[in-house]
């Protein structure tokens, strides 16, 4: 078992998503256990699906100085920058540190790949793209990664991490690492996916899409709903009120989009966060659960939650709310637990009607309120790309 970590700081955070712009919009939301999901109206030919779709992407425009950058995934992070104070946060951070001693790193699991697409509708005669779309910068995995480098004005190490469903989460993890050893002073983490044609219909032929809204450990439960998101954290050197405690990270490898039947490799990246955090399972108040809908990641999720934690435990999936963002899956839901931390708030599982009889007690339906001191939020990716995270209150709170 790896030894406990020195907690970091939390100084900043924010998400956007399909129920708004902000921490504001996702806490009554999650009050008021309201949905973000919408019947899909993305794309030329929509399938039958449900989605969370965000607002105003199409409209948003960047910057003249950073117009160059323009595509759907780089107008959602902006989008997302704007909101709590986060930008004048990372302002801060760069002024006390200078710009070379802090990183960024994003997890993404399309980036740009949506202009992409685009730029091979517009072909030319000869089969190249048009003038406007040779744009290398834009049409590469790590576009995000220095747009938001650019935006933020930083020029500290700067990774993108792009393990499916689990990249915005272990980007927690390297951050934690950089620090630990002396290369940066803080870290902006965070993750942006925006929807796409290869992420709905490759989903899709995965026979893994609902045709309605997702439900959750629900007995009936059908397939995923997708989504898209933007959020960011800035952690920093030192104690907080709201604290990093704890990360496991592990692959199972067990099959490309199915996880390993009991569990091994979640498991493995639960247990490696709780003693990074120096806890037992039985101090977290609040589970943030990877729940996707899907039929083998619920059961296998459901049944490691069930044979770990006590019963008053207090579980719950919020794809419900967002769709499921992939790789900003794992900041979208590290933003909610940090919330249920700072406000009491542990939200439900919304859309689920009937819960699996699998599934333990800790699942919940509705919404409570309670001292939160410690959340854990798991995030359970393609190929065996598990995550874990210990979020807690520090003695500052």
């Amino acid at each position: 078992m790896p030894s406990p970590i020195q907690p970091l700081k939390i100084s900043a955070y924010t998400a956007t998503s399909a129920v708004g712009v902000g921490k504001a919009a996702l806490l009554q939301a999650m009050e008021q256990s309201r949905s973000g999901l919408r019947a899909n109206d993305f794309g030329d030919a929509p399938l039958p699906t449900w989605i969370g779709r965000v607002e105003g992407l199409e409209a948003l425009r960047l910057p003249e100085h950073l117009a160059a950058w323009d595509c759907r995934n780089n107008r959602l992070a902006w989008l997302g920058l704007q909101a709590d104070g986060f930008i004048d946060a990372v302002a801060q951070a760069r002024e006390r540190y200078g710009p070379t001693r802090v990183a960024l790193i994003l997890g993404t699991s399309t980036s740009s790949i949506g202009e992409t697409e685009l730029s091979y509708t517009q072909l030319q005669a000869d089969g190249s793209f048009p003038p406007d779309q040779h744009r290398p910068r834009v049409h590469t995995p790590h576009s995000l990664g220095m747009f938001v480098q650019e935006a933020l004005g930083l020029e500290g190490p700067s990774e993108t991490i792009s393990t499916a469903c689990s990249s915005s989460a272990k980007a927690f993890a390297s951050a934690e690492r950089l620090i630990r050893l002396g290369l940066v002073d803080a870290a902006v983490v965070g993750g942006v996916d925006t929807l796409c044609g290869s992420v709905l219909f490759g989903f899709n032929s995965l026979e893994l899409v609902s045709p309605e809204p997702c439900r959750p450990f629900d007995a009936g439960r059908n397939g995923i709903s997708l989504g898209e998101a933007a959020g960011f954290a800035l952690i920093e050197r030192g104690p907080g009120a709201l604290e990093l405690q704890g990360y496991g990270e592990a692959s199972d490898a067990h099959h490309m989009s199915t996880p390993h039947p009991q569990g091994l490799g979640a498991e493995k990246a639960l247990d490696d966060a709780l003693a990074r955090a120096g806890i037992a399972a039985d101090s977290i108040d609040y589970i943030n659960m990877h729940g996707t809908a899907s039929m083998k990641n619920d059961e296998v999720e459901g049944a490691l939650v069930t044979r770990r934690f006590p019963a008053s435990t207090h579980a719950s999936s919020t794809k419900g709310f967002t769709g499921h963002t992939l790789g900003a899956a794992g900041i979208v839901e590290a933003v909610i637990s940090l919330l249920a931390l700072e406000t009491g708030l542990m939200p439900g599982t919304v859309n689920t009607g009937r819960l699996d009889p699998e599934c333990g007690p800790q699942i919940k339906l509705e919404p409570a309120r309670g001292n939160v001191r410690h959340a854990l939020s798991n995030s359970f990716g393609f190929g065996g790309n598990n995550c874990s995270l210990v979020f807690g209150k520090g003695a500052a709170a």
